[in-house]
């Protein structure tokens, strides 16, 4: 391999991988066969001793490999961050560190990228238990529906996208899963491409409580992002002036119960409940303004846009 690469290959080691050498050498031989120099970078999101040994391994018998660790446990996104930190090539591919998809679909991958600006993959058609195709489907459907976006497997961890994307869509938390739909956002092209899954990709993932908590809350995140970034007065205000008004009603309600029907407001939680919907309308609608005042002030920093080409 040249020393300019043209793809970077970044390869996140999280809390779930499979055989390293195995999946190593499957990963290269399909990297092999599109003729494009590349390298190939993992990152170990804190301790694993076991593949770390193997990586150097593999790097005693040769192969051209950068590894980059992490001091501790940051999550997936900041792997990646660090991936795409210590590469050098106009392409990246993120791949799983696990068999998630057959290594023999890469090239295609690749080749679909052409002239777009981020290539998914798709797992399709799936051939995993039937739990995780039903909860797959019901996050795309929310998420889907909030977003108002088109998309089938944000799970797919094979991606091939050009450097520029990363450079103006930086990911933090949770937010590598919705990486292409705030790319979409700021105008590149996406596109998803079916991939065959990995014989290997069989085994029922069942999640904490709190992990599908967290997923609604990133949903919740990426809506605010695309919708409301630079207008967050719309979001909070909305919701503001709705609360403030169904408050208001139900206090007008009670006050004229009060004065023509008698009825005492002693011992009555809706009074309660009716004022402090009322203000909490009036600091929801205040926060939407500060916001708005925040994005003011920065409006000439923040960047929602792509230019695809200047032609003078």
């Amino acid at each position: 391999m040249n020393n300019n690469k043209n793809i970077s290959v970044i390869i996140p080691v999280t809390e779930r991988y499979s055989d390293v050498r195995e999946l190593y050498h499957a990963y290269k031989s399909a990297l092999d066969s599109t003729q494009q120099s590349y390298e190939i970078v993992y990152v170990l999101d804190g301790e694993f001793p076991d593949v770390s040994t193997a990586l150097i391994g593999l790097k005693d018998e040769g192969e051209q490999i950068k590894i980059v660790k992490l001091a501790k446990w940051f999550g997936e996104a900041v792997a990646l961050t660090a991936g795409f930190e210590n590469s050098s090539g106009d392409i990246i591919l993120t791949l799983p560190a696990y068999y998630q998809v057959e290594a023999s679909e890469i090239p295609g991958v690749l080749e679909k990228l052409g002239k777009l600006d981020m290539v998914i993959g798709r797992r399709w058609p799936r051939t995993d238990a039937a739990f995780n195709r039903l909860q797959g489907k019901a996050f795309h459907w929310i998420f889907n529906k909030i977003t108002d976006r088109e998309f089938h497997d944000l799970g797919c961890g094979v991606r091939a996208f050009k450097r520029h994307v990363i450079t103006e869509v930086p990911i933090y938390g949770d937010q590598h899963r919705f990486l292409p739909v705030l790319a979409n956002r700021r105008g590149f092209r996406i596109d998803e491409i079916k991939v065959q899954q990995s014989d290997k990709d069989k085994h029922s993932r069942i999640y904490r409580p709190g992990v599908y908590l967290r997923r609604m809350l990133d949903i919740l995140t990426v809506f605010f992002l695309v919708k409301f970034t630079k207008k967050p007065l719309r979001f909070f205000g909305l919701i503001g002036s709705g609360t403030f008004i169904l408050g208001g009603l139900i206090l007008l309600v009670v006050i004229f119960e009060r004065l023509f029907g008698g009825v005492a407001l002693a011992d009555r939680p809706v009074l309660l409940l009716s004022s402090l919907m009322v203000v909490l309308g009036v600091q929801l609608f205040a926060l939407g303004l500060i916001g708005e005042l925040i994005i003011f002030t920065h409006a000439k920093r923040l960047k929602e846009y792509a230019v695809e080409e200047i032609v003078n």
